[in-house]
């Protein structure tokens, strides 16, 4: 009976194992003789050819391997290498893009198209490819010494690149921040960061009503709040209430943070009636507390002549706001992207500061400023002394009069029918 292709194959990997390569390229060249299209055949004597730097020979087996079976990313890795020996960076090249055409995640195909694209300086390129391996290696947290080595150098090189960039932004762009409002500065800063990997852009998350199509903005311009500059005016005034009620016998603060009982365990449950994180509420949900302003008479009349949110029910908020020393306000987001918040920082121990989406501020005393509080973000005191701010609600600026009645016209129904909507 005569031998198969299959058997003379079988017999040529025992021989490769037992170290006859002779006989393993006979048994190989046989199964070829049956079937000169077998992938596996040319690829054994691909190999073989390798071994003996007969780099033409190499290249016509693995050629043929990867004609016969285009769906084997080994084979036309096998391919690849050769062309690589043969210092054929194009041949190479084909070889690894039809490989990742079989599997886009392949690990071994993206580090060898990575160091080509290093090799021929192709450095943009080859930043977004050794990305790629970076990010493979999250999956490979036992990989051995060499291939820890692989991903050691990938992440050196994005971040080597990624400085280079930061440096050229640096060069080329900092005449021209320095000559832009602080808006266009703010705004072209946060693309540059995004370009480097070093922010990220946060949307809105509304626990209420979210109002489509306005512009997610961390920080608002200082420009929509002309009258922020008569709010900072009477810090030392305001912080004088404060720092009387402060110091009475009772001073009306209350925990910021109140939850049900049985209520799931969730980002606020370190805080849930805590006085780490507590308030003296001037106006609650727009409704105005009589005895809370008349403990701070001064800063109730002031606030009330700026053009505050106004939802029955819901708006404005009016509070001061005490974060203890040393506590953190987790990251969290707000109910309604139909206001901004305003911060006007009383009492800043060094420590302090506020981060909303991709960029943290420090608090500086008597300087104001708004922010979309659907947007996540969070606080933290490092100092050893309590923070102070007042902390109250406006209109989004980006609103018509005309929504902004809308927008109290859809609670009022809301609240008719008696609809489940936070404000």
């Amino acid at each position: 009976m005569q031998t198969t292709a299959e058997q003379h194959l079988a017999r040529a990997a025992q021989a490769q194992q037992q170290g006859r390569p002779a006989e393993a390229i006979r048994e190989a060249e046989a199964a070829l003789t049956l079937n000169p299209d077998h992938p596996i055949a040319h690829n054994m004597l691909g190999m073989a050819a390798l071994d003996r730097d007969d780099l033409l020979v190499a290249l016509r087996h693995f050629a043929a391997a990867t004609t016969a079976d285009p769906k084997a990313t080994a084979l036309w890795l096998n391919l690849a290498k050769a062309h690589r020996l043969a210092q054929d960076d194009a041949g190479e090249r084909a070889a690894l893009e039809a490989a990742l055409l079989t599997d886009q995640r392949h690990l071994m195909t993206n580090i060898r198209f990575a160091q080509l694209l290093e090799r021929c300086g192709e450095h943009g390129e080859a930043t977004t490819r050794w990305a790629g391996v970076a990010a493979l290696a999250l999956e490979h947290p036992n990989a051995g010494p060499e291939l820890r080595q692989i991903f050691d150098h990938a992440r050196e090189f994005v971040a080597a690149q990624t400085t280079r960039l930061a440096d050229a932004l640096h060069v080329e762009l900092d005449h021209d921040l320095a000559k832009v409002s602080p808006r266009d500065r703010r705004r072209a800063t946060a693309a540059m960061e995004l370009m480097l990997g070093r922010r990220k852009v946060y949307a809105n998350q509304c626990f209420g009503l979210h109002y489509p199509f306005l512009p997610a903005d961390e920080f608002f311009d200082r420009e929509h709040f002309p009258w922020l500059s008569d709010l900072e005016a009477q810090t030392a005034m305001i912080r004088a209430e404060l720092i009387a009620l402060l110091k009475s016998e009772d001073p009306g603060l209350t925990p910021y943070v109140t939850m049900p009982a049985g209520t799931p365990e969730n980002v606020w449950t370190g805080l849930n009636n805590s006085a780490a994180w507590s308030a003296l509420h001037l106006w609650r949900d727009g409704e105005r507390i009589a005895d809370a302003c008349a403990r701070a008479p001064q800063t109730a009349a002031l606030v009330e002549q700026f053009p505050l949110a106004a939802i029955p029910g819901r708006a404005p908020t009016i509070f001061f706001s005490i974060l203890q020393a040393g506590k953190h306000i987790p990251p969290h987001t707000g109910v309604t992207n139909t206001r901004a918040i305003i911060h006007l920082p009383l009492i800043v121990p060094p420590g302090c500061a506020f981060r909303v989406g991709g960029e943290t501020r420090e608090w500086r005393e008597g300087e104001a400023f708004a922010f979309d509080d659907t947007i996540e973000h969070e606080a933290w005191n490092r100092s050893d002394q309590d923070r102070a701010v007042l902390i109250l609600d406006c209109w989004n600026p980006h609103l018509g009069d005309a929504e902004r009645a809308m927008i109290s016209r859809i609670y009022d129904v809301a609240d008719r029918e008696k609809a489940s909507v936070a404000g």
